[in-house]
């Protein structure tokens, strides 16, 4: 089953998915398959997509005056950081560790991810049961899923 999924995800045009059909998608899956299919290119493309929308998907009337630098280290068959700043009520996001030190860091699995930005997850819940690490500002990473357009599943 899950080569399978594995197969018609492959052939998705992720760029033409609306967060509301990724969350769907994210939903239909078991965090195992989640794992077991996060591999390669697949993964890649997903985490390209993925942070490539957030510039979009940012709510800046909700930052208001918020400056923060939110690190991203994505757990899984290696390790996948991403950087997003929010200043001027603007949000950019790069590929890869700078040396600033971030106000926040969120360390998590593929599935566990994945479940958090499709709008499947709890961050509470991930929190408290480690599947989401979160440190440095925990007010930030408390509130962190309103300045974004994150599909209500």
């Amino acid at each position: 089953m899950t080569d399978d999924v594995r197969v018609r995800l492959a052939a998705l045009d992720f760029a033409g998915v609306t967060p509301d059909e990724f969350a769907g998608i994210v939903k239909g899956l078991s965090a195992r398959q989640i794992t077991e299919i996060a591999t390669g290119d697949l993964r890649a493309r997903v985490l390209g997509e993925i942070f490539g929308r957030m510039g979009r998907q940012f709510r800046p009337e909700a930052a208001g005056s918020l400056s923060a630098l939110i690190r991203w280290k994505i757990t899984g068959e290696s390790e996948a950081v991403y950087e997003t700043t929010i200043a001027d009520g603007v949000c950019t996001v790069r590929e890869g560790g700078s040396a600033d030190q971030p106000r926040l860091t969120l360390v998590m699995g593929d599935a566990a991810f994945l479940k958090l930005v499709s709008g499947n997850g709890n961050p509470v819940t991930m929190f408290l049961s480690r599947k989401l690490k979160a440190t440095g500002d925990l007010g930030l990473a408390s509130g962190l899923n309103r300045y974004f357009d994150i599909p209500k599943v």
